[in-house]
């Protein structure tokens, strides 16, 4: 597994649903292997013993749980996975009830199950592929009208609304670098080093160590950009990067591509005081096999602490890559309280 037992101990103990499909728990006095939610009353931790999956648990001589049917949760997977599939056709629009038919569930089910283990709704993760497309399309499209349609939309308004929802502004502006857009921006010196901090009306949209006004122009060359440190987006903003173990639920206004939108939903769940490994975020979203991948998104957040990636390490415990510097996501953990168990290595 890609878990540490006393991690998967802890799933199980809290019968997290977000792990269900990602391990099994076989109970050596029952026989019985089950999902980390199951209901069932929690067996003593000596007698339990963790597969990857349950191929490995009957392998080693125990039967499902009648109660929760863990042999469902690789069903499950299986359905999301063929879902993803399916909503990535841009030749095809997937209303939820053709969507959950198609893979053999019950509607409302499924909108939960694909939920749980996507970080967003199949609306949601559906409206994000296609922005994905617009965000290309309008690179390279001559026209705006153009990039509606190679983006999958069945007509302008779909398209419009979708790209001020996701996209933070209109598309437009999106392709001629901000414009019309109007960005509040400050510059602030922290324990960590200088912050850029800059927000739209919707949200914080960059917040990153070692960035400047300058920056800010190049990815934004035709925003109006007012430096306004007292805005109360960047006060508050500044408050959760002074105190990264409180609890943060400032808006974000931040465009990604589906894959990273999944990614940095599933680092705002991680609690403070706890941290992820690379594996366990790709499983997390229903990509165990791409690590790497989640690296990249990782490296690529636009909104440091905010969305925290600096909770995300390396499965032997070493810290990793971060874009601020390596210093500063340590100083950044050891804030929250984490013990670094590698010290060797940072």
């Amino acid at each position: 597994m890609t878990l540490s037992e006393d991690q998967a101990w802890a799933a199980f103990e809290a019968r997290d649903r977000d792990f269900d499909g990602r391990f099994v728990v076989a109970v050596a006095t029952t026989r019985i292997y089950c999902r980390p939610s199951c209901p069932a009353r929690r067996p003593k931790r000596d007698h339990v013993r963790f597969f990857a999956d349950p191929a490995e648990a009957r392998g080693a001589g125990f039967r499902a749980c009648l109660r929760c049917r863990p042999d469902e949760a690789a069903r499950d997977q299986v359905a999301v996975a063929r879902a993803i599939k399916l909503l990535g056709d841009a030749d095809r629009t997937l209303g939820l009830e053709e969507l959950a038919g198609a893979v053999g569930y019950a509607p409302h089910h499924f909108q939960r199950l694909f939920t749980r283990r996507v970080g967003l709704s199949p609306a949601a993760y559906a409206r994000a592929l296609r922005a994905d497309r617009a965000e290309q399309a309008l690179v390279g499209s001559a026209t705006v009208t153009e990039a509606i349609y190679e983006a999958g939309y069945s007509g302008p308004s779909r398209f419009y609304a979708d790209a001020e929802r996701q996209l933070g502004m209109t598309p437009s502006a999106w392709r001629d670098g901000g414009r019309g857009a109007t960005i509040h921006w400050t510059v602030a010196e922290t324990e960590l080093g200088p912050l850029l901090i800059a927000a739209t009306d919707r949200g914080i949209c960059r917040l990153t160590f070692g960035e400047d006004e300058e920056a800010l122009r190049r990815r934004f060359p035709m925003a109006e950009l007012v430096h306004d440190p007292d805005a109360p987006l960047i006060r508050s903003a500044l408050a959760s990067v002074a105190s990264p173990a409180a609890s943060h639920d400032l808006p974000i206004d931040v465009e990604g591509t589906a894959f990273q939108l999944r990614v940095w939903g599933e680092l705002r769940k991680i609690p403070a005081g706890e941290t992820r490994s690379y594996a366990d975020i790709a499983a997390a979203v229903g990509q165990a096999g791409a690590v790497r991948a989640v690296g990249t998104a990782n490296g690529s957040n636009p909104v440091a602490v905010l969305v925290p990636c600096h909770r995300v390490i390396r499965s032997d415990g070493s810290l990793g890559g971060y874009a601020g510097g390596l210093d500063r996501k340590r100083r950044l953990l050891a804030a929250e309280g984490v013990n670094l168990i590698a010290p060797t290595l940072l």
